[in-house]
């Protein structure tokens, strides 16, 4: 009998963000507008906490689920967001990406389906695939990137299983309002599952924006809470995020998490719980300061776009200019030395992601390139 792997992979490709990426490396002086990753350093008390850990002997293993310590902190941090759980809620993960993956997996059974609104980040058609789930998306571009119910509902079935909600989106930034997370409140009573992907939930420029979980709490029996230290607190490289949610429910996500990783690197903890501490306010101000100058000169381009109102990408359209998003940021690339990710690796042809997580002179720089490049390719 011939050798073989889980076939489930043959349904995966590797990730489109970090193809252009790696693109964006091997193009002598490229600007780099490809990864969600902040610019700035972790700040240096976090950095200097790791020091004090290693000093105190934390080189042992931790709890599977983090430090008491740490779930409190994380309480605590999402007490001041008006959510409600106990350190027994609460999983510490290798950033949102395990969280992503250990919930997911702990809920969905070969031939289940999942309800992914669409542009969406990769991972969790990815992780449905390897559970032998059938992701099942919802275009949400015709509504300006908001979920509308009687799209949603159509596609609410007897194997539907959970929905993802992003707010703010990657890639669009979006923001959901009050009415898609209602459409998602009324799909979730038919017995679904609701997982909120909150990390970009610090980065909201506008006011009064409320989450699926604070909006909806007549429904935490069934909602999961993931976050992540990586965006807000410049935290990329500690991989370090966490889940919350019911308890039976985070007692069976626990067991995943606990066969797949163990737990998460035990001096870092205290560290994390130092960050939670943090003001964020600048960063977002920063980010807030790039949105409008991104805006801005995509007006100036004449590329179309749907304001985002939270994270640090831009989402426009590039369909008129006659190439497909793939050629598009490859020529970008190779040609005017700026990299951007294409709309297609989220499930929406016809647009590019632009992160403006850089720092102002690389984006400027990848700016004016971009406008280079557009008017170009305009007869």
């Amino acid at each position: 009998m011939p050798l073989g792997t889980n076939t489930a992979l043959e349904g995966l490709a590797p990730s489109e963000i970090r193809r252009f990426s790696a693109l964006a490396r091997k193009v002598p002086g490229c600007v780099d507008l490809t990864l969600g990753e902040p610019a700035e350093c972790t700040a240096g008390p976090v950095c200097d906490q790791v020091a004090r850990s290693l000093d105190a002997g934390q080189t042992h293993y931790p709890p599977n689920r983090g430090r008491e310590g740490l779930r409190e902190a994380i309480c605590a941090h999402m007490a001041s967001g008006g959510l409600s759980f106990l350190p027994e809620q609460v999983v510490v993960t290798n950033g949102a990406t395990e969280a992503l993956f250990s919930t997911l997996f702990a809920l969905l059974e070969p031939g289940d389906e999942l309800i992914v609104p669409t542009p969406a980040f990769l991972l969790y058609g990815a992780v449905a695939t390897l559970c032998r789930a059938r992701v099942v998306a919802l275009d949400t571009a015709p509504d300006s990137f908001q979920i509308d119910p009687q799209r949603l509902m159509a596609l609410v079935g007897p194997r539907t299983k959970a929905i993802v909600v992003t707010s703010p989106n990657n890639p669009t930034g979006a923001v959901l309002d009050a009415r898609s997370l209602d459409a998602v409140a009324t799909a979730a009573g038919r017995g679904l599952y609701v997982i909120c992907d909150d990390v970009y939930d610090q980065l909201v420029y506008a006011d009064g924006v409320q989450g699926f979980a604070l909006r909806h709490p007549e429904l935490s029996d069934r909602t999961v809470v993931v976050n992540s230290m990586s965006k807000p607190y410049a935290m990329t490289g500690w991989r370090l995020g966490w889940l919350a949610g019911p308890r039976e429910l985070v007692d069976r996500i626990a067991m995943v998490h606990q066969y797949a990783v163990s737990s998460v690197v035990s001096f870092t903890q205290d560290a994390a719980a130092l960050a939670l501490s943090t003001d964020v306010a600048p960063m977002r101000a920063a980010y807030r300061a790039r949105r409008d100058l991104v805006l801005e000169r995509l007006d100036g381009m004449g590329l179309p776009v749907v304001r985002p109102e939270g994270a640090f990408y831009a989402f426009p359209r590039i369909e008129e200019l006659g190439l497909g998003s793939r050629d598009f940021c490859v020529r970008a690339a190779r040609e005017a030395g700026v990299a951007l990710v294409p709309g297609a690796a989220f499930g929406a042809e016809g647009h590019v992601r632009l992160s403006y997580a850089c720092a102002d002179d690389a984006l400027v720089c990848g700016l004016d390139r971009l406008g280079d490049f557009v008017g170009a390719l305009r007869p």
